[in-house]
């Protein structure tokens, strides 16, 4: 009874592992392709926060810095005491157009805040360029 059964031949068994491979490998650089086209794209705008000063009480200043490869226009400017209470402000920058050049360009974003802020009061701050991923961060008032 064991005799009568035949096996897969040694060819088709060598094509088989060929394609098999085969097709790893292309779903393999198919993964990565689609992971480093992403992380590369998204490199273009790098936001960093280099101070932050309370002149006023009304008054904020942040220094926002670009160290991506691309330009950024600076689209909107949220501030809350809390990261799910955030209000949009209208600041105004310095340079006007809220532009902030690639390779370590930086804006100055003043803000009025009008409810004022609190002494030793965290606040939560988000700066959203118009392409690119925001900058969040939190600040204590001092």
């Amino acid at each position: 009874m064991l005799k009568s059964k035949k096996a897969i031949s040694p060819i088709l068994a060598t094509l088989l592992l060929i394609v098999i491979a085969v097709a790893a490998i292309v779903v393999t650089y198919a993964w990565i392709m689609t992971y480093m086209g992403s992380t590369t794209g998204q490199a273009g705008v790098l936001l960093s926060k280099d101070a932050v000063s309370w002149p006023a009480n009304t008054t904020i200043i942040v220094y926002v810095r670009n160290t991506g490869t691309e330009d950024a226009v600076i689209d909107a400017v949220y501030i809350g005491i809390s990261t799910t209470n955030l209000i949009k402000q209208t600041p105004n920058y310095e340079p006007s157009s809220g532009l902030v050049t690639a390779n370590g360009g930086t804006i100055k974003i003043n803000i009025t805040y009008s409810d004022g802020w609190i002494t030793k009061t965290t606040y939560y701050f988000k700066i959203a360029p118009e392409v690119g991923a925001p900058l969040e961060f939190s600040e204590k008032a001092p």
